[in-house]
């Protein structure tokens, strides 16, 4: 045990290490006047561009071999994300691009400072109202459904391809006729999440209530249990997995619906609207940043619904893996 313990010091020192050396260099590497569009990359440039490359994939490769803690994964993510950034703040500002074409993160996150109270508006009109109404209907509409097709199977042959339909309706077709439907604010774009995430929760949910075991259903026939207690006792517990999968593809499919019904008529705010008025002004740096909300955005929710899959779902075989790893 305490060879094991010296090992893994000695790994996190090496790591530490890495990492302190990958930013030192980095931060000589801004110092370069072609880093600060000072004059054209020169070799010094690409030399010390590609030092500070090496080391920074040595470093992450050094994290990413650390063993017992969880936090591991999220520390290695976190600083391969930060180098990507760092690398296209460097490159963009060096060759010059056009912030038209791309801008770089410094930009970006200027303008979201800037303009941080109309994002925030954006925000709430898009994300706190349309996805968050939109998803939470949606899903529960598809596991109503999917109970009521589970305890009624004739429904199934009529239902069920009816359903179906719901997920092959083009959003660019089905955006317009919300808006025309239920106004310009946000029910029409809650409107279009309900309907993009209504199928793939039903399908999962109908997949996972029949996961439960052939034995298990039987043991639970012969006490005499009825429908509802065999649901809530066996089948809901073992498609908590499935249900799972789809509320986290939900949540981004939600996201992505609300900024492109955005797109076909909202009224002044929204990050859908922002992302197709900007750009029509050229102003990309709040595009961008429009951009980074809705990905954050979505990148909490899945995290979220992920440390409570491993808090509901905690007895599930892949949950006890990957707390194990």
């Amino acid at each position: 045990m305490k060879a094991m313990g010296a090992a893994r010091s000695v790994a996190r020192l090496h790591a530490v290490g890495w990492s302190a050396a990958a930013a030192l260099a980095g931060l000589a590497l801004l110092q370069l006047p072609a880093a600060r569009a000072l004059q054209l990359p020169d070799a010094a440039f690409w030399l010390c561009t590609l030092i500070v490359a090496t080391l920074a994939g040595f470093s992450i490769q050094r994290l990413a071999n650390l063993d017992g803690a969880r936090w591991v994964g999220t520390l290695t993510a976190a600083v391969f994300g930060l180098w990507v950034v760092y690398f296209w703040q460097v490159l963009v500002v060096a060759f010059a691009v056009p912030k038209v074409l791309l801008p770089p993160p410094l930009a970006i996150i200027e303008s979201m400072g800037l303009h941080g109270a109309i994002l925030w508006r954006d925000f709430v009109q898009t994300v706190l109202k349309a996805v968050l109404i939109g998803w939470a209907v949606g899903c529960s509409a598809g596991f109503g459904v999917a109970v009521a097709i589970d305890r009624m199977p004739f429904l199934q042959r009529g239902l069920l391809p009816l359903a179906s339909l719901t997920s092959t309706i083009p959003l660019v077709a089905v955006a317009p006729i919300a808006v025309m439907w239920f106004g310009f604010e946000w029910p029409s774009k809650a409107a279009v999440v309900v309907l993009m995430t209504f199928f793939p929760m039903l399908v999962s949910t109908l997949a996972g209530l029949q996961a439960a075991g052939k034995l298990e259903r039987e043991l639970m026939y012969g006490y005499a249990a009825s429908y509802s207690r065999t649901l809530l006792a066996l089948r809901l517990p073992a498609a908590l997995p499935f249900m799972f999968a789809a509320l986290k593809v939900n949540a981004t499919l939600a996201l992505i619906g609300a900024i492109v019904a955005e797109f076909f008529g909202s009224p002044t705010s929204g990050l859908g609207f922002r992302i197709s008025t900007e750009a029509a002004k050229m102003n990309m740096s709040l595009v961008w940043g429009a951009i980074v909300v809705a990905s954050v955005t979505g990148s909490v929710a899945y995290a979220l619904l992920v440390q409570i899959e491993r808090r509901a779902a905690f007895w599930h075989p892949s949950i006890r893996e990957g707390r194990a790893t």
